[in-house]
């Protein structure tokens, strides 16, 4: 099981996000703030949990956490900005969206930008050692997913209900098919030789 926080701070933030490496769609990013005594063997990286078991957890998430937040910076966003400033963006704007205002934050990975004046903690893999990170990576992956699965409504050519935008070979064929949406990230340059990426 996951260890509940890293910090002995009441209000403890996780933050993850979700789309980073993607051609199109947005970068999503969540913050959940858990109660100390919540424990759920289930929790973990959201790559290592089977669809459904996500639409689970999201469930238990919403209905359990002291607080959480999805915010989404869209495609135009990236291409304006750069990746990594859009995701700093993202994760912001989800710490903003919390009900609760956080004592601390540990974020998943090893960058982040400061929030305010609030202390952070950056963890390597932190969505498998800390639940509230591992229930940000659920949220931001669920709600992503649900996200590029309506778009897939409007151009099911590229087949984002399957690849949700990441650079699969089907998807980079259909690319140079009918070219890019509004929803690629025109700034993500596709070599020719690219390998197809895997996706979850």
């Amino acid at each position: 099981m996951l260890m509940n926080k890293f910090s002995k701070f009441k209000y403890e933030a996780g933050i993850d996000e979700a789309g980073r490496g993607s051609l199109a769609g947005p970068v999503t990013a969540a913050a959940v703030i858990l109660g100390k005594d919540l424990k759920n063997k289930d929790l973990n990286d959201s790559k290592k949990l089977s669809p459904k078991k996500r639409l689970e957890l999201k469930k238990y998430i919403e209905k359990n956490a002291l607080a959480y937040s999805v915010a989404f910076v869209d495609s135009s966003q990236i291409d304006k900005n750069n990746i990594l400033n859009s995701t700093f963006k993202a994760m912001h704007m989800s710490l903003k969206g919390l009900d609760i205002e956080p004592d601390f934050i540990i974020v998943d990975g090893n960058l982040f930008k400061q929030y305010k004046d609030l202390e952070y903690k950056c963890i390597i893999k932190g969505d498998q050692k800390y639940q509230n990170i591992a229930a940000a990576s659920i949220l931001a992956k669920t709600y992503r997913d649900e996200y590029m699965t309506n778009l897939h409504l409007k151009f099911p050519e590229y087949d984002w209900i399957r690849n949700k935008g990441y650079g699969t070979r089907y998807h980079l064929d259909m690319i140079k098919k009918f070219g890019k949406t509004k929803y690629h990230r025109k700034s993500f340059q596709i070599k020719s030789n690219q390998q197809t990426l895997q996706f979850n």
